[in-house]
């Protein structure tokens, strides 16, 4: 379930007055994900999704992705864009929590796709890397090889517990990997984090 953050009517409902949204009327918590937590609002002036930034999210990371939507939305991809404040600004605070109000977009996940659903989401991927080559703002992946190190320190003394050899095995492994990376590989906005569950279609299969 991901909703790490339970949140109130009264302290949702205060936060809203800040957005053109209208008045609510029901709210839910939205049970995929994994990092964030997340609620489906319906309000008199249509449906919104709430995102509550949890603790493992930098929030200094944060205008890189508001920012994001809001650069491929622009350039004429299906994106969900993020409602700007009264201030202006696209972050408030509710429950302790940075927090932004989103557009929905309609859509499900498919639990069984087939080939031409991936072609899609494969086209729909190449949009995504040719609109995002002129945004401006940067972003290190933490997950790249630069990112491994500090991830094998908190596992290492437990390597040998699942396979005996295995942190000998890996230790070397990632020495090799950290030698021989190549340095100038092309750079760009990619998705990252394209779980079935993170691809919403429209009846027809095409990706929204």
């Amino acid at each position: 379930m991901a909703v790490y953050t339970d949140i109130t009517e009264d302290d949702l409902t205060r936060f809203l007055t800040a957005y053109d949204v209208g008045t609510l009327t029901s709210y839910k918590g939205i049970a995929e994900g994994v990092e964030n937590t997340n609620f489906l609002l319906h309000t008199t002036k249509g449906s919104y999704i709430l995102t509550l930034y949890e603790k493992r999210v930098d929030q200094n990371d944060l205008p890189f992705f508001l920012g994001l939507m809001h650069h491929l939305a622009d350039k004429g991809l299906s994106c969900p864009l993020p409602l700007p404040r009264a201030d202006g600004e696209l972050l408030g605070h509710l429950s302790g929590r940075p927090a932004a109000v989103i557009s929905f977009l309609e859509g499900m996940w498919l639990r069984k796709p087939d080939a031409n659903h991936c072609r899609e989401v494969g086209k729909a991927l190449a949009a995504m890397h040719v609109a995002g080559e002129g945004f401006e703002i940067r972003r290190p992946n933490a997950l790249s090889v630069n990112g491994w190190r500090p991830l094998w320190n908190n596992s290492s003394d437990r390597a040998d517990e699942v396979q005996p050899g295995l942190k000998t095995e890996i230790a070397d492994e990632l020495d090799f990997l950290e030698a021989n990376w190549p340095k100038d590989l092309p750079e760009g906005v990619i998705h990252a984090d394209l779980f079935p569950d993170n691809v919403f279609s429209s009846v027809t299969g095409f990706p929204a």
